[in-house]
């Protein structure tokens, strides 16, 4: 008898039980043959499988021979995102589409440099003929991820050069994408909207004179209407999640997949699909989430006493999800300060002024101060422990009204500038396909005829 397609059956769990009792490794053995679990080590150092141009971390220094933890830094093709940032900033412009340049071609853009950029993108933030109809609207996903990754590879069957890997054919492709992804992403949201929620369906097309984080904002909203402070600080989300390094996961896998010669939209499909994972792409949802229980179990906000009791019923596994994780704290390469946060921050302050939001903003702030305490008090841990990127990204988000489908989306929207850069570079440098060691250490079993089993 077929059933419903998300059926889970007695048979499945019993099934999959056996999976389990023969599929379990003895976790001994990882540390027998010195295998790199997630490939780092126990400090959280990566294990290096490549060289890149296109960004650095810095998150320790050496002094006298030593490697000691200092303030984070990242670089984008050697420049520091924090003078970028500075840059754009003062000079009042947007910054996305000026990273996207630097991230892809290895150096800033002149004035008409830039503005081809942005002509190129506005030229190319067009979907075929019927597409929204067709695909977009025919099967609308409860996952914006979903929705984008299934458009990305329908997009395929529109592109008449699909499987050409020359680089001009490629960073195309990647121009294309990185301008359809704020479309599909904000598109798939509506038709959700409409489809599951009953609520008005409103399809807006893109203005060409927009900036990507103000066509974002311009295409969500049902009037269309956004502040300046608003699309500055959407701009500067997309800065800031352009590119993380190639070890991250889905960047890692761009490297993975384009090492095997596939086509430009197979290759973004599956970092895509790496991203959508909660452990990568959603972890500012759950910092959003942690801090709407938080203000459901704190009864004064002010009471550093009440809330880190709070953080320390997280880490004990007794609030919120029980986990055993404050959500926002720490991450796997910084130790000291995240940079992309220390750069948020003082925006965040800003606009929680202008949506009278000043009492939840400090609320971050005193959360972001105790947790390290709180963390060093209950765990042991091997390097600095600080706030990361995605504790106030969930919380800028909210500020600027965007359905929290949307958080991961605009992660991806900001991440196709990285992963295009690596995608190019993995082509330019024609590395060998990517196959990292696997050591098998089940026993050699003999062949048993079915019906001596």
């Amino acid at each position: 008898m077929q059933g419903n397609i998300s059926d889970i059956t007695q048979e499945l769990i019993d099934m999959a039980e056996l999976c389990r009792k023969n599929g379990t490794i003895d976790p001994e053995l990882y540390l027998k043959y010195e295998v790199k679990r997630g490939l780092r080590d126990i400090n959280g150092k990566g294990v290096l499988t490549g060289l890149t141009d296109v960004s650095k971390i810095q998150s320790y220094m050496t002094v006298d021979c030593e490697m000691v933890p200092c303030e984070g830094k990242l670089y984008y093709q050697g420049i520091d995102i924090e003078d970028l940032v500075q840059g754009f900033v003062q000079e009042k412009r947007f910054g996305f589409e000026e990273t996207l340049y630097l991230l892809l071609f290895g150096k800033l853009p002149t004035t008409e440099e830039w503005k081809r950029l942005c002509e190129l993108l506005a030229d190319y933030r067009s979907l075929p003929t019927s597409f929204v109809r067709d695909i977009i609207m025919k099967a609308p996903s409860r996952d914006m991820m979903n929705t984008l990754a299934r458009s990305v590879l329908t997009l395929y069957a529109y592109d008449d050069r699909a499987d050409d890997t020359s680089l001009p054919n490629v960073l195309r492709q990647c121009l294309q994408l990185t301008a359809l992804v704020p479309l599909i992403s904000v598109y798939g949201y509506q038709a959700y909207k409409h489809y599951h929620d009953g609520q008005s369906l409103f399809i807006h097309l893109p203005q060409p004179e927009l900036s990507t984080a103000e066509n974002i904002l311009f295409l969500l909203r049902e009037d269309s209407q956004y502040t300046e402070l608003e699309a500055r600080i959407l701009d500067l989300a997309l800065v800031l999640h352009a590119e993380h390094g190639g070890g991250n996961n889905s960047t890692f896998t761009t490297h993975v997949v384009t090492s095997s010669g596939t086509d430009t939209y197979s290759c973004i499909a599956a970092s895509l699909g790496s991203l959508k994972g909660p452990k990568h792409g959603g972890a500012n949802i759950k910092v959003a989430k942690m801090f709407d229980d938080l203000k459901q179990q704190v009864k004064d906000w002010t009471d550093e006493d009440e809330v880190r009791k709070y953080l320390r019923d997280l880490l004990n596994q007794k609030a919120f999800d029980r986990q055993g994780l404050i959500y926002g704290m720490g991450h796997a390469v910084y130790s000291i300060s995240d940079p992309r946060a220390n750069i948020f921050r003082q925006f965040v302050e800003k606009l929680s002024v202008e949506k009278d939001r000043k009492e939840e903003y400090e609320l971050y702030s005193m959360v972001e101060r105790l947790a390290p305490q709180v963390i060093a008090e209950e765990r042991k841990i091997y390097k600095g422990v600080s706030a990361n990127v995605d504790f106030y990204s969930g919380f800028v988000y909210s500020m600027l009204d965007l359905p929290t489908e949307l958080y991961t989306p605009i992660f991806a929207i900001a991440r196709m500038a990285g992963w295009s850069a690596h995608r190019m570079e993995e082509l330019i440098n024609q590395g060998k396909i990517i196959r990292p060691a696997y050591k098998c250490v089940a026993p050699n079993k003999a062949y048993v005829p079915m019906t001596e089993r």
